[in-house]
């Protein structure tokens, strides 16, 4: 008698799709958040799994910093029209218009800002769940998510005040106000991710694989120079963030692992043109793919104390 088995990526494949039909047999109004990054995009495979040939059940929602890479929103907003997905977008430039938000004189980043966007965006649509793409192995804080990571009514985080998740059993049920941010693809590794883009031949944004870009050296790694202002009616929305005398600037071969925005992106040298390349530097990287992500070297807990506020 033949057995039967799955390998590693059918494992957590077959999880998370697990997770996927959860969701929507739980949760009246669930989203799911979609930036055009390599886990995203593992996870819009998932939900055409989970859900083919019928309708995915659940609109995509973007929060934006206006300081994206304009390579990821083409992606993004090609990949949700090739679905045929409603695609909502929220963004901190919005938020600032209407007197939501106020930006502290000198401050460059605006990542901070998407946690009260995406929790204005919940609360506009009356979504009780939320489908993000964290993985544990990014960083330390992630690492103490469940796959269903409860929020309180202000959107907030607590990891003591989780539920327990026993023999794959999930409680879903939250009260008016509260919601669930859902993280299918917890056990996964950057490996993982990228084994599984390669096995089921996924497109990516282009600015994962190697092409040259303008480069200046900031806090140790290199940022990508922002692009020229070029409306002197409006403020420079990168004020701050362009290369200052004493730092150095070049055009250099590289790519990135993990995208942010671009004031908080470092870029990495490679010539990886290819997904076999990408996966060769990962097996041999020693520092997470978060390393390169300025936002979170702001403190020890900088991404903790995020999450504790209604990040991502």
């Amino acid at each position: 008698m033949s057995s039967y088995h799955l390998d590693h990526l059918q494992y957590l494949e077959t999880e998370a799709i697990h997770i996927m039909r959860e969701v929507a047999a739980e949760f009246e109004h669930p989203t799911l958040l979609f930036s055009g990054g390599k886990d995203s995009i593992c996870l819009l495979r998932l939900a055409e799994k989970a859900f083919r040939p019928s309708d995915i059940p659940m609109p995509f929602l973007n929060v934006e910093t206006g300081h994206e890479f304009p390579e990821l929103i083409e992606f993004r907003d090609f990949r949700a029209k090739e679905l045929g997905v409603k695609l909502i977008v929220r963004s901190v430039d919005q938020a600032i218009a209407r007197g939501a938000i106020q930006l502290v004189p000198g401050q460059i980043s605006r990542n901070q800002h998407q946690t009260r966007v995406l929790l204005d965006a919940i609360e506009e649509f009356q979504f009780n769940c939320a489908i993000g793409g964290a993985r544990r192995d990014e960083e330390k804080a992630r690492a103490k998510e469940r796959f269903f990571s409860f929020r309180d009514s202000f959107g907030q985080w607590d990891p003591k005040n989780q539920r327990p998740e026993i023999w794959n059993l999930y409680n879903a049920k939250v009260n008016p106000g509260e919601h669930m941010r859902i993280f299918p693809l917890s056990n996964w590794t950057e490996m993982d991710v990228w084994e599984y883009i390669k096995k089921e031949k996924l497109a990516v944004p282009t600015i994962y694989f190697s092409h040259e870009r303008e480069c200046f050296r900031r806090g140790g790694q290199w940022l990508p120079v922002p692009p020229p202002h070029t409306d002197a009616s409006k403020p420079d929305p990168y004020a701050g963030a362009r290369p200052k005398p004493n730092e150095p600037v070049k055009k250099m071969i590289c790519r990135v692992r993990t995208i942010a925005d671009m004031i908080n992106t470092g870029m990495i040298e490679s010539r990886a043109d290819n997904v076999d390349d990408i996966i060769g530097e990962v097996s041999a990287a020693r520092v997470t793919e978060r390393g390169t992500r300025a936002d979170d070297k702001a403190s020890e807990a900088a991404m903790e104390d995020r999450k504790k506020a209604g990040y991502f």
